[in-house]
């Protein structure tokens, strides 16, 4: 275009140049500015697709960016800026964040122009707090949060009809200064709802309920454990045990070594059974209970750790002041509508950062330090570059979607076991309580819940009181239990039907709390989930560093692993990892 006619002047040719573009460019922009007021008022009503016409919204410094799209030119702003395309069809895409025009290749293939910060991949709630935490720092300019599902939040499922409002996936977290932080950011501090701090937790031995400790007065008393019992563990946890392996511990070995025989059987299988779905014997101590194993590293014993960890303590920062005060003992928390609330607190913080029903197929090397992301869209192939990618998909689909270009990290990702879970959801008459059931005091139900170890002959792996927990979920005089049945050793329930598990949970339940006589119960809701929790077992961290290192030499190295395969598998351990890896995107961009 701008090669030089022979029969004019250099001086003339440039001149006419430079006035053909400013008048057009100035003609060009005033039907731009039309069009802006007069499109703006129309996204309010547009869908996703527009089937003709252009999509106007407004970036993050508040400036129109305008994009016109012929057949072989395309002309963006009023910058003197063409490109050529060799598209015979323009598709338009509601973008609200920033204005867009994506223009379909002859397969049906489009391309996004602008190069993304960051995207993250998976809409669950470690995706969603490390997209609200990018926009709430400012530490990515241009993101990304894509779920390849009609909705975000993972396995955070809240349900609810005209009498009951139960969950069926996670129930709760801890109110860690973490998950305060997130719970702050997004304005949920209102909507808070905390569990009784002093609701005794319950574990089925040798057919009685019995409570757990709640503290230090409460030792001596406590029947769960023996007199000897509580001797051994006293003795390991002061230091007086077998001296730490050179290699990595299963949770049951560390256990058994530490605290003794009955500590394991009574209390931390059932919690591993309860909290993980798993096998203690195949859990890495290091991995799972992290805090706990370095408690031994730090200190020579449980005890001489937890001393040094107090004293390290008065180094700590203060807390944020804005922050609500931090809840008193070993309570649990939710929201007054359910947990669905935090994800829906974080789209409202980032519409414009979301898509849902975006399947990632392809990752791509496009240059050093750009990735190239191919999209199955309701509107057809996507393709997105980006500086940086965070996988927070569960680790099966990081691994088909690395195998080809990083194979070392598909071959270890893919080792991570994901046992089946459901969770069964049913009411009882508040009268159906065994009358000498011990949470049942006075008439009225008290606790938080109950563990049920592998060898005391219980299908169900616990039991949570949510209608006790959390009141107001349950009409009145209606006690609704929230049930957990399947787990590492217990895969078959993936072939039983609803029915079936409905009726082996209320034997179970049966079995411990609710009378024989009772009526059946009336059914909430039953979810299994086929891969429920990702396994931490021995090796995991093993597992996580070779597929880093994998990443890193197959030029992967702004690709980041992230997720509760990697920060853990509780609500809070999620948030807690989204915070610490949006430091890595950090590091990572600049």
């Amino acid at each position: 275009f701008f090669s030089k006619p022979e029969h004019l002047e250099s001086g003339a040719f440039h001149h006419f140049v430079y006035l053909f573009l400013k008048i057009f460019f100035q003609f060009l922009g005033s039907y731009i500015v039309l069009f802006d007021s007069l499109f703006a008022s129309m996204l309010q009503m547009a869908s996703k697709v527009l089937p003709l016409g252009v999509t106007v919204s407004r970036s993050r410094d508040h400036t129109s960016q305008t994009r016109v799209s012929a057949k072989h030119t395309e002309f963006i702003g009023s910058k003197a800026f063409v490109r050529r395309i060799t598209s015979n069809r323009t598709r338009f895409l509601v973008s609200k964040s920033r204005f867009e025009v994506r223009a379909s290749e002859e397969a049906g293939t489009s391309a996004t122009e602008n190069v993304l910060d960051c995207v993250v991949v998976g809409g669950g709630l470690s995706g969603l707090c490390i997209g609200q935490v990018l926009n709430k720092k400012k530490i990515a300019k241009s993101f990304l949060v894509t779920e390849s599902r009609e909705r975000v939040g993972g396995n955070i499922t809240t349900v609810s009809n005209d009498d009951y409002l139960w969950e069926e996936g996670p129930n709760s977290f801890q109110p860690s200064d973490a998950m305060l932080r997130m719970t702050t950011d997004v304005g949920l501090v209102d909507e808070l709802a905390l569990g009784d701090s002093k609701a005794p937790r319950f574990v089925w031995w040798e057919g009685r309920l019995r409570p757990t400790p709640d503290g230090l007065a409460s030792l001596p008393t406590f029947d769960l454990l023996s007199i000897w019992g509580k001797i051994r563990a006293g003795l390991g946890a002061v230091g007086i045990k077998a001296g730490m392996p050179e290699t990595e511990e299963s949770v049951e070995q560390f256990i058994r070594r530490n605290l003794g025989e009955e500590v394991f059987m009574r209390l931390i299988e059932p919690f591993c059974s309860g909290v993980y779905a798993g096998d203690p014997s195949k859990l890495g101590m290091k991995a799972a209970f992290g805090k706990i194993h370095i408690l031994e590293e730090t200190g020579g014993s449980l005890v001489g750790g937890a001393i040094k960890l107090f004293q390290n303590k008065k180094n700590d920062p203060p807390r944020d002041a804005d922050l609500p005060p931090k809840p008193p003992g070993a309570t649990v928390a939710s929201y007054k509508k359910g947990l669905k609330q935090l994800p829906e607190a974080i789209v409202a913080q980032i519409p414009d950062n979301i898509r849902v029903n975006w399947t990632l197929k392809e990752i791509a090397i496009q240059e050093p330090g750009l990735y190239s992301l191919t999209y199955q869209t309701p509107q057809g192939t996507e393709k997105v570059l980006t500086r940086c990618v965070v996988m927070t998909a569960p680790s099966y689909v990081v691994s088909s979607l690395v195998s080809s270009i990083a194979p070392g990290a598909a071959t270890a990702l893919e080792k991570i076991v994901y046992p089946p879970v459901a969770a069964v959801t049913i009411a009882y008459p508040l009268s159906s309580v065994k009358d000498d059931a011990p949470p049942l005091r006075s008439g009225t139900m008290e606790g938080f819940g109950q563990l049920h170890p592998r060898s005391q002959g219980i299908t169900t792996l616990g039991t949570i009181y949510s209608s006790v927990l959390f009141p107001g979920r349950a009409p009145e005089p209606m006690l609704m239990l929230l049930n957990y049945i399947g787990g590492r050793k217990n895969q078959g329930i993936k072939e039983q039907t609803k029915e079936e598990l409905v009726a082996q949970v209320d034997k179970d339940v049966r079995t411990m709390l609710i009378k024989a006589d009772a009526p059946p119960p009336e059914v909430m809701g039953v979810r299994v989930w086929e891969r429920a929790i990702p396994q931490f077992d021995v090796g995991h961290l093993d597992i996580l560093d070779a597929a880093r290192k994998s990443l890193d030499a197959s030029g992967l190295d702004k690709v980041v692993l992230a997720g509760n395969y990697v920060a853990g598998v509780a609500i809070g351990k999620c948030v807690e990892g989204a915070y610490a890896k949006c430091d890595e995107i950090e590091k990572l961009l600049k």
